[in-house]
């Protein structure tokens, strides 16, 4: 290029303004193959974790390899880390359990069990929700086996029917052989465990104060708390009411994968077993 002859005797901004060529021209730099694809490639990586902000590097991999991009588990961990996507933020939350009650306990009949069936064991676990002006609460029961939902209501209060509602929607379609929850008034309480010995479904309950042997359930409102409800600001119960029916029918059953799940969703893997029996 004579611009390249020219430099050496005569500053680049005269010598372009003589031949009419842009400085900015002259100066640019065209990216490779490999920078564009990789730009392109965080574009979906923070599109991901957006939707799915629990996602750690190898399930966002999983869910790009779906989408039909060519990457390994070592790249988007790089990748994550420009995009500073990798650190997990801290949430106080607001107690829901009361287990100070005169109800009867019952013992942890899941410890050590190793669950291989859908229906084995249901946990259970309630959830609030901050509204503007006041709270919500949302009650959810799911199978440990397909980590599908089962049932689930929300409420404005916590009162005994927010958690009998959820299991009865549940109750409808599926029964489960162990029913496993932790020690609050909701689920000791006489109705929620008439309901349970009418079904003839074992109950079990995590000790008090040991939130992690109900950690299948805790596990599931923490994502939709993280996934769903931290994400938003909801205006009334009619329209938290809304977002919750779509997040737990249709992006947590349908669209997110779990790494215990051979990264399928909760339906896909449902329906893979139930065809392979």
């Amino acid at each position: 290029m004579i611009i390249e002859q020219l430099k050496a005797e005569y500053p680049i901004q005269v010598i372009c303004n003589v031949i009419g060529y842009s400085r900015s021209c002259y100066y640019y730099q065209p990216r490779t193959e490999k920078e564009s694809e990789e730009e392109a490639l965080k574009k979906v990586i923070a599109d991901v974790a957006g939707r799915y902000p629990t996602y750690g590097y190898r399930r966002i991999t999983k869910q790009l390899q779906r989408e039909g991009w060519n990457v390994n588990h070592k790249r988007i961990s790089r990748l994550m880390r420009e995009l500073e996507l990798l650190a997990k933020r801290k949430v106080r939350r607001k107690r829901t359990t009361n287990s100070v009650h005169g109800y009867k306990r019952y013992p942890n009949l899941v410890r050590g069990l190793v669950v291989e069936r859908p229906e084995q064991v249901w946990v259970g676990d309630i959830t609030y929700i901050r509204l503007r002006e006041e709270f919500v609460y949302l009650a959810v029961l799911m199978d440990v086996f397909t980590r599908s939902i089962r049932g689930w209501h929300l409420d404005i209060t916590m009162e005994k029917s927010l958690t009998i509602t959820a299991l009865a929607k549940g109750l409808k379609q599926n029964v489960p052989e162990i029913h496993h929850s932790d020690q609050g008034v909701q689920y000791a309480a006489n109705d929620y465990v008439q309901l349970l010995e009418e079904n003839e479904i074992a109950i079990s309950m995590a000790g008090v104060g040991k939130a992690y042997e109900n950690g299948y359930a805790e596990r599931l409102m923490r994502t939709i708390k993280e996934e769903e409800v931290d994400l938003s600001e909801y205006r009334n119960f009619n329209e938290v009411y809304e977002r919750i029916e779509e997040f737990l029918e249709e992006v947590y059953m349908k669209k997110r994968i779990h790494s215990s799940l051979s990264y399928l969703t909760p339906s896909e893997f449902e329906e893979k077993w139930r065809k392979e029996q």
